[in-house]
């Protein structure tokens, strides 16, 4: 292997860009030249290309000078982008040619289950080989417990929560929250607990309207009762639940307007929750799982992705990290996201035996 290309395509995650400096470190102590896809596969249809690495003088190849920055940062310096061109067989079969005519032995494609998608596809219609990488804040990828940068997207919704608190105790006020996730609850799981939040509204939980806003009154009635005296509430709405945030926290002041000195206020995070520079687990991860896509390239695979901690494939020399089939991580995604998954089962049943904590 002398060439390999790689690009970053949908929604930006913090350690995306470590993941590409990982994989231009490896390649290049390997001898191996990358290039990377500028704004996704848009980039890649139109052939936009830049290179990651350089040849020294004395022999062997290092990364192009003025790139040691990249671990450290958020979003991506490769561009995204949302590519419909992609979807016709006309844009992939440009996709293709492109590759071949920048003699590429392989492809490395980072970002989450919709970019997979395409990087499945590429596999099966293109002659270069093309290895996956998970990354998205939304953590609803199969075949991968976790993805490039849910760790720093947590600790961003958790930072929020604490800020939110202190105002929130100052002034008897309930706080809806809400978190992204598209179709998948997980950030606001987990923030709910590590933030001790009053309530968590998820999308794997379906509720009616009416249902919900009478479970929330009951739970501020409570809360703010001169038995409890609770100084803030704070309830967090994962993205995937239908009820616009703002209305549900105006529909729920409505109904607690003779509570004294108690308010109600709605927040959407939204992509502020995407941006900030990755903490130290999205870093190693990102690293493990670029040498993980690397040695699977290098080996001759194809149609694959490097899991973290992944319930299904084949596990590597990393004990965290596994090879999985673009074909099972498809699958195992639409399972996780219709519940009929062991991990959105684990998940549900985890948050199931919490809920009555929370509200504590």
């Amino acid at each position: 292997m002398r060439r390999i290309a790689v690009l970053t395509s949908g929604g930006d995650a913090p350690g995306m860009n470590a993941a590409v400096w990982a994989m231009i470190k490896l390649a290049a102590a390997r001898g191996i030249h990358v290039i990377g896809v500028e704004g996704g596969y848009d980039g890649l249809i139109d052939g936009v290309f830049q290179d990651l690495t350089r040849a020294l003088d004395g022999g062997g190849l290092a990364p192009v000078a003025g790139l040691d920055w990249l671990a450290g940062t958020g979003g991506t310096f490769l561009g995204s982008s949302r590519c419909p061109r992609f979807r016709g067989p006309e844009g992939r079969a440009r996709a293709c040619a492109r590759l071949s005519d920048a003699d590429v032995d392989g492809l490395v494609v980072i970002g989450g289950n919709g970019s997979l998608t395409g990087a499945h596809l590429l596999a099966s219609e293109c002659g270069v080989p093309v290895v996956g990488i998970p990354a998205s804040i939304d953590n609803d990828i199969g075949g991968s417990t976790d993805a490039i940068g849910v760790d720093t997207a947590l600790n961003t919704i958790i930072e929020a929560c604490d800020r939110v608190s202190d105002t929130a105790r100052s002034h008897h006020r309930a706080f809806v929250l809400e978190v992204m996730g598209r179709r998948s609850g997980y950030l606001a799981m987990a923030s709910a607990v590590a933030a001790t939040a009053d309530a968590v509204l998820l999308p794997e939980q379906p509720r009616d309207a009416a249902e919900t806003l009478d479970q929330l009154e009951d739970l501020l009635r409570r809360s703010f009762s001169t038995d409890r005296s609770k100084r803030r509430v704070l309830i967090i709405k994962a993205e995937g639940v239908p009820t616009p945030t703002l209305l549900l926290a105006e529909q729920l002041q409505g109904r607690v307007e003779d509570l004294e000195n108690v308010s109600v206020r709605g927040i959407v995070l939204g992509h502020l929750i995407r941006g900030g520079h990755p903490t130290y687990h999205d870093r190693m991860m990102a690293g493990r799982l670029a040498l993980a896509a690397l040695d699977a390239l290098s080996a001759g695979s194809s149609d694959v992705m490097a899991g973290w901690q992944a319930n299904i494939g084949t596990r590597t020399q990393d004990p965290h990290v596994s090879i999985v089939s673009l074909s099972d991580m498809l699958t195992e995604t639409d399972r996780l996201l219709d519940g009929t998954s062991d991990v959105t089962t684990m998940r549900m049943r985890l948050i199931r035996e919490v809920q009555g904590v929370l509200a504590l």
